[in-house]
């Protein structure tokens, strides 16, 4: 059986604030979350979602600064509004900065907003996103040793030529690249196409079975192995001692935000929302998937809930 690994969710977005984090908050976050042994960090990205919403980025290069050991990176980067090249160069810098810590999540996004601030067409998501993959692939995959040898691609969206993007990564040849998203019918096609890791952001047991189906069909079509791709979830959690403190805090959490209400509504928070017992069950139905990563969105910021999930879940796992 594969070992099971935990990490945190950085608290970049407004959501599960009342105010944006602010420098402090954001390192002691991951400062703590590295202490308790936990193995990732992660981020996700919006550019004009809402407000009170960290770069993606720019945090990461906070953090890489700030911790030593535990794995950081992204979940996802839109690549396809950042632009493939700008991307591949921003977080080969990165993991040169963290020493070869990073994980690449990368991902279309799924908000038409951030599209239309960048002028591009939503609708081409899906094609320039494959495109884009192809790029950065690419720009990485050169091996040269002594100079950086320079890139030609021809696509509909994207053209390059003679580009080159040095220094390389510290990882060989990229860093781990994860595919994030709930999509099946194009999504499910490129991670069986590209991805080291696949993620599906707030699904549960049932949803992910069937994307897992699909996924290995796309594999044997592809002539890909299926069992190379590791897999991943993002969930939101909120945990506490007793069933009576955790209706506490939910109730707590919804008076500040409303978008906390619908948040925990309409994703899968049930399987990792209550007491470090029922948390278990939960995970326990993700392992038997074959998820071997959990990345989890803690509502709240006290060092309370990283101890306590840690102590009474992860030790436990």
């Amino acid at each position: 059986m594969k070992s099971i690994a935990f990490g945190t969710h950085l608290p970049v977005m407004e959501f599960i604030r009342e105010q944006t984090t602010t420098k402090e908050e954001l390192i002691r976050y991951a400062q703590r979350s590295e202490e308790l042994g936990y193995d990732s960090l992660s981020v996700n990205d919006h550019l004009v979602f809402r407000t009170g919403w960290l770069d993606a980025i720019s945090s990461l290069s906070a953090v890489a600064a700030t911790t030593n050991k535990i794995k950081i990176g992204t979940s996802i980067l839109n690549i396809v509004i950042r632009n493939p090249v700008i991307c591949a160069k921003a977080l080969t810098s990165i993991d040169i900065l963290s020493s070869g810590r990073l994980f690449a999540g990368l991902g279309p996004g799924s908000y038409r907003g951030d599209y239309d601030a960048c002028g591009i067409p939503f609708e081409d998501r899906w094609k320039r996103f494959s495109e884009a993959l192809e790029v950065m692939h690419a720009l990485w995959n050169d091996e040269a040793e002594t100079k950086p040898s320079s890139v030609d691609y021809e696509g509909k969206y994207y053209k390059l030529k003679g580009v080159s993007i040095d220094p390389k990564p510290l990882q060989k040849p990229h860093p781990p690249i994860i595919v994030g998203g709930t999509g099946e019918k194009y999504l499910l096609k490129i991670v069986a196409k590209h991805a080291d890791i696949y993620n599906n952001p707030f699904g549960s047991p049932a949803d992910i079975r069937k994307k897992l189906t699909v996924l290995k069909e796309h594999c044997h079509d592809l002539r890909k192995s299926y069992n190379n791709i590791e897999l991943s979830v993002l969930l939101p959690c909120i945990i506490k001692e007793s069933e009576k403190d955790v209706l506490i805090e939910i109730n707590k959490w919804k008076k500040k935000n409303e978008n906390i209400s619908a948040f925990l509504e309409r994703k899968s928070g049930g399987y990792t929302i209550g007491t470090p017992e029922k948390i278990l069950l939960g995970l326990q139905q993700y392992i038997d998937l074959g998820i071997t990563h959990f990345i989890l969105n803690f509502i709240g910021l006290e060092d309370y809930t990283l101890h306590l999930f840690d102590s009474r879940v992860v030790k436990k796992l």
